[in-house]
Formats: C-alpha cells, structure tokens, sequence
C-alpha cells in the first residue's frame, strides 16, 4: 500500500484528486500545505525541493520510499486501487479516455469561464462567451453518456468520475447556475451523486451548487493584482561615458532566466484574499507554537517535548482539550476510521499555525473508538470561530481540561507520546495521526 506525503497549497482542485483516491484505496497519505511543513511560493523554489520536482510546480508526491512524481493525474493513478484504475483492459483505456476528455474539454473552457468570475483574470467578453459554448458541448456530451449510466466507466466510482467532478468543482460552486445546468440533468445528477460520497466528503466538505452565476467584478480585480512601484527614470548616459566593461555585465543580466510563471490554479492561490484572523483580538502570547512543533517533530517526545511544552506553555493565551467521536457503532475497518481523522485534519488547514493535536484510533476492526487532545489559541473551542473549521468537529463531543490537573498532564503525555493505559477510553491504542 501507498504511503507518502503530498505537497500542494490548501484547497487545490488538482491535489483533490489524489486525495480523494487515496480514500478510496486506502493508501497512506500525509498533506504537507501550511507551514512549517510547506510554504507555497517558498518551498517548492528551494533546491531540495527542485532536485525532486523540477518545475517545482504542485501537487507533487513524495513517497515513504523516496519515490517522487509530478503531474496530479499521476499521482492519484499511482494512490488508487485497481477497481478506480479499471479492473480490466477495456476499462482501464476508458478511464484513460475520460482522464484525458476531462484535461483536453473540461478544464480549458472551465478556466476561461470561471477565473474572471473570481477575480483572478482579466475579463475578455469574446473568450467568455466561446469558453459557454464550449461547456455546452462539453455538458451534452456528458449527458447523453450518464443518460444510461450511474457513472462514467462501469458500476462504481473510479477514477475517471474522480478527474471529472474535481475539475468541475468551481464550475459548479461560481458560474453553472440553475437555469444554465436544466439542460444537463444527468450530469448534475452524477456530480451530486460524487461529491455525496464520504470518500469525497471527507476530502471536499459539502459543496454547494450555485444559486446565481458568477459576474466579472472589475474592481475585485483591480485590487488582487500586484502593486507595482513605480522607479524614477534614470537619465541616459551619454554613448561615449559607457565603458566595455559596463556593456558586458548589462547584457550578461539581461541574459538571466525569468522566473516560471504560474499556471492558472497557482495565480488563483496567489491572489486569493487573506481571511480575517479570528484571534485579531487576543494578545500575544509568549507560548511559541513552532518551536514546540519543532521539539516534537524532531527530537524525542518523553525526555525532549513534552518537557518544552509545559516549561513554555501558556495556560491564559491557550487551551487543552479533549475530544470524543460520537459515534464509535459506526466505526468498521481501521484503515477506514483513520480516514475519517486524516479528513478532518486535511480540512482544517488553516488551523495548523494556532493548533496542535494528537487523535487516536483505539481498538480493532469493528469495535473502536477516537478521541484526542487539541491545544488552542485562546480559551475558546477553535472550530466555531471560522465557517472553515466546523465541517467535522460537531461529530464529536468536547470537554476543555484543566491545564494543572494530574488528569491533563497524564492524558497529555499518554496522547502526545502515543504510550500509556489509556484507561478513560477502556481500549487498547491502535495508531495515532498528528495535527501539526
């Protein structure tokens, strides 16, 4: 089974894809999108970076092995199980055909369409228009072969509905407005139908189809580009003051590479306004969350960390608190219950450079339970503070601990170092993920 980390920036539609097969197969997938783990913009220019990924573009994918690819199709080609890939000859060169309609007819039009809507691209009345005639053709295509068909190739979800409905994501949330998608009922249907499934759930949240269509707002545009400074024109030498010398070094640099420019989704992330900080309010604190993550991540946790954390921490600028799943009756096979935390987590992104947690699966296949302790900023429960945030945590009930009872210093080191009896849960520990 497949276990490795992918790089990207939060909510990229092209690492959605390989997310959203890694649920299905189960393999093992860690997201590396916030810092300090990864800074888009910052760490895919480092050399380390690019000696693995040359074009240091993302998402890219680095096995526990050292395995390396590039390319998002081949990425969640190599996390998927056979039946995504097409258990079969025949389905598999189907898959491939819609994998290949989806890049070649869908996403073209899709960001002619949807980026101006956003704000991230000019608005171009000609390009627009061409880019809705050719969804058209793209949507009838679409609903004619879904008209006798749950899904794209075969029975269930394979790859091939996964490619498609990621890449018909924005589409649906910013321009397909009801009257404009009535044609294509069938396609509707099938999209519906894929973001519903908990596979995609876990990884997309609820998507919402758009009430009205998406309009180009020309100062929303205005103000996502770029400031530029303008510099003080330099007066021209005269022709005989400049020397051989000078000539060379000016056309030596003229000669030095432009910087790769970004790819549409990657301008979007650069563009894309900064959300509103929900603890503007609080003071700081003197706790410093990146260097307990370092402790932690890079020495040992008993004699190391935890030592750090609670010289350091800050019990009025942060909180301690435990977490339970709700509903451990609907918890089946491991692999599946580990899914549901590394969901969570990937969905709340956001929240990593103010938080920290270790969630816990406990016990077997078909009698489990999760639960974990979340360190905060602030003394408020965190996921209400930011529509983002709220997905998953109403699952699970919570309970703030008192940061100097025995009882939170023991549930601390039992769940931060993955070792002791765990005798409020009455279950033997099975694995841990770390939220970081």
């Amino acid at each position: 089974m497949a276990a490795g980390t992918l790089y990207s920036y939060p909510e990229n539609w092209r690492a959605f894809k390989a997310q959203i097969a890694a649920q299905y197969s189960g393999a093992r997938l860690k997201i590396a999108s916030s810092s300090p783990a990864f800074t888009f913009g910052q760490t895919n220019r480092t050399p380390a970076f690019l000696s693995n990924f040359p074009l240091g573009k993302v998402p890219a994918y680095q096995g526990d092995d050292g395995f390396c690819l590039f390319e998002s199709n081949a990425i969640a080609h190599y996390l998927s199980n056979e039946a995504l890939r097409g258990a079969t000859p025949q389905a598999a060169a189907q898959v491939l055909q819609w994998v290949s309609f989806t890049d070649s007819e869908i996403i073209p039009p899709a960001s002619a369409w949807v980026f101006p809507t956003l704000g991230i691209m000019q608005f171009n009345k000609q390009a627009t228009e061409q880019a809705k005639e050719d969804m058209k053709k793209v949507l009838t295509v679409l609903n004619q072969h879904l008209s006798t068909r749950t899904f794209l190739v075969g029975e269930r979800i394979s790859l091939a509905d996964i490619t498609a409905a990621c890449s018909m994501i924005w589409l649906y949330k910013q321009v397909l407005e009801p009257s404009f998608r009535q044609p294509y009922p069938n396609v509707t249907r099938w999209f519906v139908t894929c973001v519903n499934q908990p596979q995609f759930k876990a990884v997309l949240g609820e998507v919402k189809l758009c009430e009205k269509m998406g309009q180009f707002d020309a100062k929303k545009f205005a103000e996502m580009q770029p400031k530029k400074e303008s510099a003080p024109k330099k007066e021209k030498a005269p022709k005989e003051a400049a020397k051989p010398q000078e000539k060379k070094e000016k056309k030596k640099e003229e000669k030095k590479p432009e910087p790769e420019e970004l790819d549409e989704c990657d301008v979007a992330l650069a563009a894309e306004p900064k959300a509103k900080d929900p603890y503007a309010h609080l003071p700081k604190s003197a706790f410093v969350m990146d260097e307990f993550k370092r402790k932690y991540s890079n020495e040992d946790t008993l004699t190391v960390a935890l030592p750090h954390f609670w010289e350091h921490f800050d019990k009025e600028g942060y909180s301690i608190w435990y977490g339970q799943y709700k509903f451990p009756e609907e918890l089946t096979l491991a692999f599946k219950s580990c899914n549901l935390i590394t969901g969570m987590f990937q969905r709340l992104d956001k929240l990593r450079k103010t938080a920290f947690a270790s969630v816990c699966l406990f016990g077997t296949n078909n009698d489990s339970a999760i639960s974990g302790l979340w360190v905060f900023r602030g003394q408020e429960l965190a996921f209400p503070l930011a529509p983002d945030w709220q997905i998953d945590y109403e699952s699970y009930d919570w309970r703030k601990l008192d940061c100097d009872s025995e009882e939170c210093k023991l549930m601390v080191k039992e769940y931060f170092a993955w070792e002791g009896d765990f005798k409020h849960v009455g279950k033997a520990f099975n694995q841990g993920k770390i939220f970081k």
